[in-house]
């Protein structure tokens, strides 16, 4: 969970909890791929906040519970924008209703609980973890609508995802496959990385090219025939 050890009177709510972002680059990979996809599905949604490593304050009071840095999170509710740290109080209260969380070697399982029970307290409503050594996927969301009372059975429960799961938030769907996790975009799309994306960006530029191309060069036999026809007196009209 990573609560700050201390609290400096003079910065209440530090913007860095002193840990990496990743602990390896699958981690970070998954990471940014995920983080930026979802970008990429709000970019017209000026009402969606999506953030990664960010750490979230939901109390002002530390002395209650410390932030934690989700891996990546989506907020609905919430103007897009620079943010030091996600202060709820500050954000209309509107806690991060996705939340994921890529799992490394160093991740334990007590502290995957207590992450659980943190997201389950302060009330997301979907909770993704993949381990990407495993090929595992679990997934929690909430039932019921309100965060569970402390010591009580979380009310994010966890969900069979066999034939595959769609979000119900994000509408993007997930599927497991023995060699990886796939994600794909309300229209069909797969979630690419950012190497991928600048490719099919480039090739879609090389078709646009050949396009206007082979526009340009039927345009100029249609003149060119055009021509002929007026030097024998017809009108190509």
């Amino acid at each position: 969970m990573n609560p700050l050890s201390h609290i400096d009177p003079d910065d209440p709510y530090p913007e860095s909890d002193g840990q990496p972002m990743a602990d390896n680059t699958e981690q970070y990979k998954w990471l940014v791929k995920i983080k930026e996809n979802l970008e990429i599905l709000f970019a017209e949604r000026p009402d969606v906040f999506v953030a990664g490593d960010l750490l979230w304050y939901p109390v002002p009071d530390r002395r209650e519970t410390g932030p934690i840095a989700p891996d990546v999170f989506v907020v609905f509710g919430r103007p897009k924008g620079r943010r030091g740290s996600y202060r709820q109080w500050e954000e209309d209260g509107i806690a991060p209703q996705v939340v994921f969380e890529i799992l490394s070697p160093s991740n334990s399982a007590k502290e995957m609980a207590d992450k659980l029970a943190y997201y389950d307290r302060y009330g997301v409503e979907e909770y993704y973890v993949y381990d990407p050594d495993r090929r595992s996927l679990g997934i929690w969301t909430r039932q019921g609508g309100k965060p569970s009372a402390p010591d009580v059975h979380p009310g994010l429960l966890s969900q069979s995802h066999i034939r595959g799961w769609t979000s119900p938030r994000l509408q993007i769907r997930f599927a497991l496959t023995p060699e990886t996790l796939l994600l794909f975009y309300p229209n069909g799309q797969p979630f690419l990385t950012s190497v991928e994306l600048a490719r099919r960006a480039e090739e879609a530029s090389a078709r646009a090219e050949q396009e206007a191309a082979r526009a340009d060069a039927e345009h100029f036999r249609a003149e060119r025939l055009a021509e002929r026809l007026r030097a024998l007196g017809l009108d190509p009209d």
